[in-house]
This record gives structure tokens, sequence and C-alpha cells, in this order.
């Protein structure tokens, strides 16, 4: 085996091959080259691959770095795997050198949280979690009369609110128009002739939320303090920032991780410096999973989920999230419940695993494949406007004509590795269920190509042509390998054929998941 020594000169060795090309690639740029490397053929199963994805993706200062912040979700869809590939790679290769680098790097992310920046939510809390805005909160600009008394606020609940913008052209006596523009998807919303009378016929108000159901923008308006015309001109939307339970989870999963796994190894728990750190992630995570507790939910089934609080400043507001996203936190609980034995988190554990049980679809073909959106959520039936915001059940959504889509092969990565995690303890989840699950890959995700190379399709009901976004995820769908050997084959098969470099977290979390596949000895 290995030594530590070895595999920190190794990174030093790596961090030469990538030389500047790494290091100018700048966060949140396209990388369309990959870095140089000292072979043509890479064993994706192997420790070498992985410490080479590793330094490449830490020294070229890719997206999602531990110092970096999560506003735009570079710490929840980059970093968090990252992390979950150290506890991968101990998993299969038993080296404490991948726990050291988790802790490396957990410890300069933890200093990101908003509690330890200093910076609050929309609430104006700042709490010991991860913001995030960008392309997933609300946008909203604030419209001055021509005194400077706030007027009228306008809102766009479309993602990317922050490339948009509202424009105010006057017209004859005190009307004006409203332009809302999303330059992401090129999107355009006039709204003429209104009036910042209240009750009128042209009430501005009034008219944004009674055209919402074919606004492009998805915008919507709340009066403010005056009644006064907005001044003219162009204002950007500004998103506001929000804490998102599966932002949380994600962060947090493999941290909870971490703890479990020493605290539950007799040599690791006596390391004085893996205890310590143990216990202060335990704090971390429970302080972080805490703060979503107002969104926890509970059916009459005996089920638990995350709803997005109405008027928290999101797309669906007042809604229950999405499948992933419950998962997503799901798993910190079942990992908490693991390291804890605390009756909360495995009362909610439990609670996550039966709902998301429920909404298994199984077929004669011996699957199970599930909706995004859980089918109890409003988003998936749909809802319609009441004609009031108060009544309403979405403030920034008004109206949604449902979406029941099936969950896609990346996001239900999250949900599958949920469900083969609560079977490894014993929460809700039996043989048969996961098993069901791994056919779901090996019969319905995993294909060829026209071109004969391995890919997986897009859904996991068979249907869609994969871009490389969600075939290079297969290697995520690892957990349940054990149930059905297909998954690690195929997934090795689509990296060795498609030969892909470091890029992203994922793709580091991917190479980790074919050591494991690899290297597991037989444990789940």
């Amino acid at each position: 085996m290995a030594t530590s020594m070895d595999r920190r000169t190794f990174l030093t060795h790596s961090a030469a091959l990538v030389g500047g090309a790494g290091l100018a690639a700048t966060v949140g740029s396209a990388l369309t080259a990959a870095p140089a490397r000292a072979t043509t053929t890479l064993d994706y199963t192997s420790r070498e691959t992985f410490d080479f994805f590793d330094a490449t993706f830490h020294d070229g200062e890719r997206i999602g770095q531990p110092h970096h912040t999560n506003e735009a979700g570079q710490l929840a869809w980059s970093q968090s795997y990252v992390l979950a590939a150290f506890v991968k790679m101990y998993l299969a290769h038993r080296d404490t050198y991948y726990l050291d680098r988790l802790i490396h790097n957990t410890d300069i992310m933890l200093t990101n949280r908003d509690s330890e920046r200093g910076v609050h939510d929309y609430r104006g809390e700042s709490l010991p979690a991860w913001r995030a805005m960008s392309r997933y909160t609300v946008g909203v600009a604030a419209l001055l009369d021509g005194d400077g008394r706030p007027a009228l606020e306008v809102r766009s609940a479309r993602a990317y609110s922050d490339t948009a913008s509202v424009t105010v052209e006057h017209g004859d006596g005190d009307s004006f128009t409203l332009t809302v523009h999303n330059a992401q998807y090129d999107f355009t919303d006039t709204y003429a002739e209104l009036s910042m009378e209240p009750g009128s016929s042209r009430d501005a108000v009034a008219q944004l939320y009674d055209g919402y159901p074919s606004s492009r923008t998805m915008a919507t308006a709340r009066r403010l303090e005056s009644t006064g015309r907005p001044a003219a001109g162009t204002y950007p939307l500004v998103p506001q920032p929000v804490i998102f339970s599966v932002h949380t989870g994600m962060i947090t999963y493999p941290l909870a991780s971490f703890a479990r796994i020493v605290l539950r190894t007799p040599a690791l728990r006596r390391n004085p410096t893996y205890r310590a750190k143990a216990e202060e992630y335990l704090d971390a995570v429970r302080a972080a999973v805490a703060v979503h507790d107002p969104e926890w939910r509970e059916s009459e089934h005996g089920e638990g989920y995350y709803q997005w609080l109405k008027g928290m400043p999101v797309p669906y507001d007042g809604t229950a999230v999405p499948i992933n996203q419950t998962t997503a936190l799901g798993r910190t609980l079942v990992e908490l419940a693991a390291a804890t034995g605390e009756g909360l988190y495995v009362e909610r554990a439990t609670k996550v695993a039966r709902m998301f049980r429920r909404q298994l679809i199984r077929d004669s073909a011996q699957t199970s494949i599930w909706p995004y959106w859980p089918d109890f959520s409003q988003v998936w039936s749909g809802y319609e406007q009441t004609g009031s915001p108060d009544t309403d059940v979405s403030i920034y959504s008004p109206h949604y004509g449902g979406n029941q889509a099936i969950e896609d092969c990346s996001h239900g990565a999250i949900s599958a590795d949920f469900a083969a995690l609560a079977k490894g303890h014993d929460v809700v989840f039996r043989t048969p269920d996961v098993r069901r699950i791994a056919r779901t890959f090996t019969r319905n995700l995993a294909t060829v190509g026209a071109d004969g190379i391995a890919t997986v399709h897009t859904r996991m009901d068979g249907t869609g042509e994969a871009p490389a976004g969600q075939y290079l995820q297969a290697p995520r769908w690892m957990a349940v390998c054990p149930w059905n050997e297909g998954v690690f084959t195929h997934s090795r098969d689509i990296y060795d054929q498609r030969a892909p470099e470091p890029e992203l977290g994922s793709s580091v979390l991917a190479v980790a998941s074919l050591n494991w596949g690899a290297h597991r000895g037989g444990r789940p």
C-alpha cells in the first residue's frame, strides 16, 4: 500500500503536469481543452488516476473549491462531490490519507458558512449553513417614484434571474410601461399603459398577476409605500439569498459520513485528531440541518419531506421540494442517525425513506422508477390562482400547469444512493427494493449510442438521448452495484470508452466511485 507521503509526492507531480493550463482556468470559465497528462490511457479504477483528478481539480482552481462560496451553488454541486469522493476513496482503499484530504477541505469550507462570513438570508438571518442566489432564486427590483420613495417591487421567478432586468418607460399622463427581460433565455414580457392607482383597470400589480399564466419571465409585482409612478430607467433584478435544503444535504452528507465512519471504527475513534474532527463536524452538521426544521413536513402516511416556505423567494414557494432534494438531506439524516442514535434523526430518516419508497413505480421488468416531483406536491398536479396571493399556493409562482416528468439519471443518482444507504443501515429499504433500483440502471438507463459507445438514457424510464452532463454521472449510481454488478461494468465502460479528463467535482466523485466499485471487496 502506498504511504501518505507517496500520495503527497504524487500530488506535487500532478500539479506540475497540469502546469499553466490548469492554473489559467478561472472560476466559471468553460473548459475547452483537457490538461496534459503523462499517459494516453487512464485506469479509472486506480488510485493514481483519482489522485490525478483530485490534483487537477484543486490546482486548476476548477469551480467549487473549498474556499469558494455557495452563492452560485459551487459548494453544493461541486465541492460536495469532492468531499464524497474522499469518503469513497477511504472506503475503497482504507488509506487515511483520504480522510486527511477531507479534513483539509472541510475546515476551509466551514469558514464559508453564512454565520462565519457575516452574511444573511432573505429574512436577514445569518445562519450556520451556505446561502445561494445567482440563477436559483427569485430576482427582485424595488422601483422608486420620482421623489425616491419605494413604489413597486417587480419579481421574476424564472431561473437565471441574475440576468434579468425591468425597464420603466413613461407614457401619457401617469401611465407607464414595464418590460421584464431575462437575458439567459432571451424571454421578454411587456405590460403597457399601467397605472399605480389601486383598483384601477390598469393597476400594475393586478395586470402582472392576471397575466402570470402566460408570462415567459414568471413576473409578478407587489405594491410598496408610494402610489407614485416609478421613475423611468432600466433596473437589474437582484437574486435573493436562500439556504436550500438540497444544498445543505449535498454539503453535509460527506461530513456526516466521515463522522459516522470515525466514531464506529475503533482504530479511527482512538485517534484523537480524527475523533475531535468527527465531533466537530457532527456539531456543524446538526446546526446546518436544524436550519431547515421549519421546512420539515410529515404526511398522514408517516412520511417526511421538505417544503419551501410560502414567501421564500424561490420558484414554487409553498410547495414540496423535488424528491431528490429531500433525499439529499435524507442521506445526512441517515448518517446522523447511524452516528449518534439520536431519536430525532432516526425518526426523520425513517420518514424520508417511507416517502421515497412509496414514490417508487414498480413494473413487470422488475425495475423501479420515480418522478422528479413527489406525487403529493402541488407542482406535480398543478394549481390555479385564487385571485389573491394570500390564498394562493405560491406567491412567486401563483399558477402552474403541473409536471409529472420521470426523474433523470443525474438527479436520480442522489435518491439511488439514499436507498442504498438506508438499506445499509436497515432503514425501511430492503434487498428487493435496492435490487429493483439497480435494475433500473442496467435495464432502463444503460445503453449504447449510435456510435457504438456506452452511454445512458436521460430519464429512468429509458427515454432521451443523454448529453455528457448525464452519461458522465453514471458512476454516481455505484452504491447499488452490490445488487447488480452491471452498474459497475457499464459505468466503467462509459469512462473507458469516452476517456474523460479532470473537470468538475462530479468527475472526481465519478472516479472515486469507480475505485470503490472495483475495490470494495464485496462491502456494500
